[in-house]
């Protein structure tokens, strides 16, 4: 099973942390975030890794290479152009290919209790992707419908709505918060090209576009638990958290 992992981001919200290192290698419980998000991928069965790289790249690439963790991870270097998240993935393709079932994407400042084998359970044969999302307070939402469909997103305190349904199909919408973690079907890479997105475009924007025509759908998982560690004020939760899971 194969994975890429997002650790291109400049991390500028952990200033002064990432003025010297990449937001992959900052510490939480003793260990780099993306030694972290390694570890939970390979004992969730994945045995094929790829790491996008962008800032203090070569930071990422020496870690990389001096550390054996038993299955390979492989580079996508973006350091001459930071390609955002659709573009990252559209960027990995020829590094994740050949591809029979679904692939794993997961951000690396992300950390929680998921259950990567109930994921793979939940995702429908059609799906294009199978977002993880819960009922997170946030200031920015997926709007579900009743099967767990994408219709669109929203953000609260701007009131902005993006959909390419009708806003009488929205207003009964569940909003849910995603996690930075999704399951995508290898058909994504021909959606991207069908969608004629350029070389740099955020994953959600290409969601938002496809949903209408695309099988894009949600799962919630019960009793989750996730720390983004995003932002200074959140290493203190991270520390909690992996002090509290045991790992």
């Amino acid at each position: 099973m194969k994975a890429l992992i997002f650790a291109a981001g400049l991390g500028t919200r952990l200033r002064p942390l990432t003025d010297s290192l990449p937001k992959a290698l900052v510490p939480v419980g003793g260990e780099p975030l993306l030694h972290r998000v390694i570890c939970k991928l390979r004992a969730a069965g994945y045995d094929e890794l790829v790491v996008n790289v962008h800032h203090f790249s070569s930071l990422i690439v020496d870690y990389l290479g001096s550390h054996d963790f038993g299955i390979p991870v492989r580079v996508s270097d973006e350091s001459a152009l930071l390609r955002e998240t659709g573009g990252g993935i559209a960027f990995a393709r020829g590094l994740l290919e050949p591809l029979q079932e679904p692939f794993l994407v997961h951000n690396v400042d992300i950390l929680s209790n998921l259950d990567l084998a109930w994921l793979r359970e939940q995702t429908r044969p059609e799906a294009l992707a199978t977002l993880v999302v819960s009922e997170r307070k946030t200031s920015r939402y997926l709007l579900f419908g009743e099967d767990m469909r994408l219709k669109g997103w929203t953000n609260v305190k701007t009131g902005e709505v993006r959909s390419p349904y009708p806003e009488t199909e929205l207003k009964d919408c569940r909003r849910l918060a995603f996690s930075g973690i999704h399951n995508l079907s290898p058909a994504i890479f021909d959606a991207f090209m069908k969608a004629d997105m350029p070389e740099r475009f955020p994953i959600m924007d290409f969601y938002i576009q496809a949903c209408g025509d695309q099988p894009i759908y949600g799962v919630v998982p019960e009793n989750f638990r996730m720390v983004d560690v995003g932002k200074l004020d959140t290493l203190a939760a991270a520390e909690e958290f992996i002090s509290s899971n045991g790992r």
